[in-house]
């Protein structure tokens, strides 16, 4: 992983003062995230205190709504004007250009989002430990948990779904809360000297690293061809999702080169391997070939998916990491047949009119193999 992105980002020798602001990020936190989290796990009738129901309203019906009431603790009113006073620097034609973009990523997309930047992060002490703790993606949860994360990082692509009170600008605004109720809850336990605080702005730039420039790249890696305007726009997009969840703004950045550059740099202060990333990694596989339990042909599907995945971690992540998580090396055929259907689809004309509807359908077809009929409730912050 390293190697690829020093060679990609261009690096030649560790940028001192990154690797100290890094560090520094390792003990700093969102601190509107932080007040919000305090009122949220206050006990329901405390003074102040914040439901998550409360949460899901406000950010519906907007702060003007909120100010003409009385009864609305301060910090929420904060919280949902703070995301409403989106930055000057957001272009909104390039937010669509950007959503398009991402769309048009398709099957590529998720693939990446569930190898790369969900299984490839558990390689690294910390953020994984977390998730163990949490219970997050473990047991009975991994499969929601996926699914959720995935839902939530392709419902960006929802036309006006990051306008303020749009769809997808309230599941960030959710997610956002999320971290901040798990850092709220879980710090007082937390090995902070080893590790930092639970979820911190350093492990926040990094998750956001993992769904931008990661998917461009782990898809460029799959055959897709991805220009410099889709990939600028696609980069001004998570920028802004990056500001709504709180990152701080100089973790946020426009090009994807210089994300692979602090990428590199956050992979040279990780931790190393501990007993959380193959049991995270294991549960994941699992809950991932779960989905097809209701398939005409359940077995075979399971079977194929479970091939299908092996094979692309084999390249993804090596065969050492495949080693160190538990996992069988397979040959590399999934990326050959991946790459010839990518072919098909982003370089023939009758494939690239039908990228966007393409990207819809896997959308589509992701809520169905897992929700059903229910609903995603993305973020679903601890009860109060």
């Amino acid at each position: 992983m390293g190697r690829t992105l020093k060679r990609v980002a261009r690096v030649e020798d560790l940028d001192e003062e990154l690797m100290d602001r890094i560090g520094r990020g390792y003990m700093e936190k969102d601190e509107l995230g932080a007040r919000l989290a305090a009122a949220m796990r206050k006990r329901k009738g405390e003074p102040g205190a914040v439901t998550h129901r409360q949460l899901n309203e406000a950010l519906e019906v907007g702060s003007v709504e909120l100010r003409k009431r009385d009864d609305v603790p301060p910090v929420l009113l904060e919280y949902v004007e703070t995301l409403e006073a989106t930055p000057d620097w957001v272009d909104w034609e390039r937010i669509e250009r950007g959503q398009r973009a991402y769309l048009r990523l398709g099957q590529n997309a998720a693939d990446v989002l569930l190898q790369l930047s969900l299984i490839g992060g558990y390689r690294f002490g910390g953020p994984a430990d977390l998730l163990v703790q949490t219970g997050g993606l473990a047991g009975n949860t991994a499969l929601r948990r996926l699914a959720e994360t995935q839902h939530w990082a392709m419902s960006l692509s929802i036309p006006d779904g990051l306008n303020p009170h749009g769809e997808s600008w309230r599941l960030t605004g959710h997610v956002r809360a999320m971290h901040a109720v798990v850092n709220h809850a879980i710090e007082p336990r937390w090995d902070i000297e080893q590790w930092g605080l639970p979820i911190n702005q350093t492990d926040l730039a990094s998750t956001l690293g993992l769904f931008d420039a990661v998917v461009l790249l782990g898809s460029r890696a799959m055959g897709v061809p991805i220009t410099k305007q889709d990939s600028a726009d696609i980069m001004h997009v998570w920028r802004y999702v990056g500001w709504l969840l709180g990152v701080d703004e100089d973790m946020l950045v426009e090009r994807e080169r210089e994300r692979h550059r602090i990428n590199y740099h956050i992979l040279q202060a990780q931790a190393d391997l501990t007993p959380a990333g193959p049991e995270l990694t294991q549960a994941l596989v699992k809950a991932h070939c779960e989905r097809f339990r209701s398939g005409p042909l359940p077995r075979v599907q399971a079977w194929f998916a479970y091939e299908r995945l092996m094979s692309m971690l084999t390249v993804f992540l090596g065969r050492e990491s495949m080693k160190e998580f538990g996992l069988p090396i397979r040959p590399p055929w999934a990326h050959f047949y991946i790459a010839g259907l990518n072919a098909l689809r982003y370089r023939t004309p009758f494939g690239r009119a039908r990228l966007e509807a393409w990207g819809r359908k896997v959308y589509a077809r992701q809520q169905r193999e897992t929700f059903g009929k229910a609903k995603a409730d993305i973020g679903r912050p601890m009860s109060n």
